[in-house]
């Protein structure tokens, strides 16, 4: 074994096997703490907001159970002048923040924010009443469900699972180091916050595996506009950032399935063992046979530049059903959707097409809808009082310092000078969208609260607006230009459909 090789396993052994072991041990601890049966005053709050409009005397519940029985009809006029103003409110948000030099997908989703009761529902309650009654929010939550599938499937498209087995010491590393730092600190905040602001209903286990799959993401089409838009997609620093975030979605969305499998199966009277092996059956035979499949519509886009109005429609079928088997198997319908994408052939040509054929509906329409719902379901107001801020400021806290920390020294370790290594730390920071689909998720499933959700939407919004104006003052445009553009450690340069993956 070769001196490089040696350092790599100690430091590999170091970052990664300890906080996995220091937080198994996390984990054995936390089974000794008791959440509170009763909601305690604070959360109190939080259960009179778990609604889904911003009206405090229509609760979610009762609004699921009307659009279940069929007593409510979709009022086309509501439905239809709500995405209006979800539009508008998302274009003109979007296009300030490009004025301060922010991605337009961070300014829509302070616009669905702004749209609930955080700030429209606040000053002016009846026009928000008006506008989004408890009623019609299941149809606007249905549209942005399916904008959301559609959005997973992009992302898929844009992971090369081909290139990422080729990647180098220096993405491996920092990529896994980025997942088990936050993993390990957000365990440790578990510790203190379980027996504040979650319930007897969760257990700890589920509660801490969330919040540190929820606080190692990186928003990998975020981070992709971001690079492009800084023309730093060549720089070595851009390469081994895409390769980081890369692998990184990739693993973290298989812990993710995993942790909602755990909390789904736990309340189901079906065995894990039965639903475990229904997952690896079904991604084994997407994975060996439809992506086999899949290959005719590369060919005959290779042949005909183009692909069939049937052959389009026939790909968004496989997509829905792909969704629903995973659904059904108690994952989430977006794990099929993000599956689906990822297996698609991924000659760069053909990848282009597709984006371009699915981004327009999805990322001007659909994806607007679901910042707006969860913007309807974040209620910053629930964070009220220093008690509720301080949890706040300490979930801000650790989830940057597990990621930007754990990057950074990473990265460092791997011989990237110290600039260049904190510039990818603050890279890999950037939650954005991705961060906002998993907390979606969190809240569907229970195991995170109303109040806590809203401050991890604080958290996703904080870390990814920090990213540009930091990344600023650490790698100035001059500091780049003279940075080596060569890989680093073997890490290519990133390919097309790589680099073009900024789908929001």
């Amino acid at each position: 074994m070769t001196h490089a090789n040696r350092n790599f396993v100690v430091a590999y052994i170091l970052l990664v096997g300890l906080p996995i072991l220091g937080l198994l041990g996390i984990l054995h601890v936390g089974h000794a703490l008791n959440a509170p049966h009763t909601l305690t005053s604070a959360s109190r709050t939080e259960a009179d907001s778990s609604q889904l409009t911003i009206t405090p005397e229509v609760p979610l519940r009762e609004a699921k159970q009307n659009q279940s029985r069929g007593t409510q009809m979709p009022n086309l006029f509501t439905l239809v002048l709500q995405i209006a103003v979800v539009l508008i409110a998302c274009r003109v948000t979007g296009a300030l923040f490009r004025k301060i030099h922010q991605p337009r997908v961070v300014g829509e989703m302070f616009a669905g924010i702004m749209l609930g009761p955080s700030l429209f529902g606040w000053i002016f309650p009846a026009a928000s009443a008006y506008l989004f009654p408890a009623s019609s929010l299941g149809f606007l939550n249905a549209l942005a469900q399916i904008g959301v599938v559609m959005f997973m499937f992009l992302v898929g498209l844009g992971t090369d699972a081909n290139e990422l087995k080729g990647q180098g010491r220096a993405a491996l590393l920092t990529s896994h180091v980025g997942i088990t730092a936050p993993f390990l600190l957000a365990g440790l905040l578990c510790l203190f916050l379980y027996p504040r602001l979650s319930n007897d209903g969760v257990s700890f286990t589920s509660f801490a595996l969330f919040m540190g799959a929820a606080m190692s993401i990186t928003a990998f089409p975020v981070l992709a506009r971001i690079l492009r838009e800084r023309k730093m997609l060549n720089t070595r620093l851009g390469t081994v950032a895409i390769a980081c975030a890369a692998l990184g979605d990739v693993t973290g969305w298989c812990i993710l399935a995993y942790i909602v499998v755990l909390i789904r199966t736990a309340h189901s009277t079906t065995s894990i063992w039965v639903t475990v092996t229904g997952i690896l059956l079904f991604g084994l035979a997407m994975i060996y046979g439809v992506s086999r499949f899949l290959r005719s519509f590369e060919k005959v886009y290779r042949e005909t530049g183009m692909l069939t109005e049937n052959r389009m429609a026939f790909l968004l079928l496989l997509i829905l059903i792909a969704s629903l088997i995973t659904e059904r198997l108690g994952i989430h319908l977006l794990f099929g959707a993000f599956l689906m994408g990822a297996i698609m052939p991924k000659e760069a040509k053909f990848v282009r097409y597709l984006l371009d054929r699915f981004e327009t509906l999805t990322i001007t329409l659909l994806l607007p809808l679901f910042f707006a719902f969860t913007g309807l379901r974040t209620n910053i107001g629930l964070v009220k009082g220093h008690e509720m801020w301080l949890y706040c400021g300490l979930i801000i806290f650790v989830a940057t310092a597990g990621k930007l920390g754990g990057s950074t020294l990473a990265a460092r370790l791997t011989g990237m000078p110290m600039r260049e290594a904190a510039g990818l730390g603050v890279l890999m920071n950037t939650r954005g969208l991705m961060e906002l689909v998993i907390l979606d998720i969190g809240l569907d499933i229970g195991v995170i609260s109303p109040a806590l959700f809203s401050m991890m939407v604080i958290m996703a919004l904080f870390t990814t607006f920090m990213t540009t104006p930091v990344l600023k003052v650490i790698c100035p445009k001059e500091y780049l230009e003279g940075a080596d553009r060569a890989g680093v450690e073997g890490i290519p340069t990133p390919a097309v459909s790589l680099q073009e993956t900024g789908v929001a």
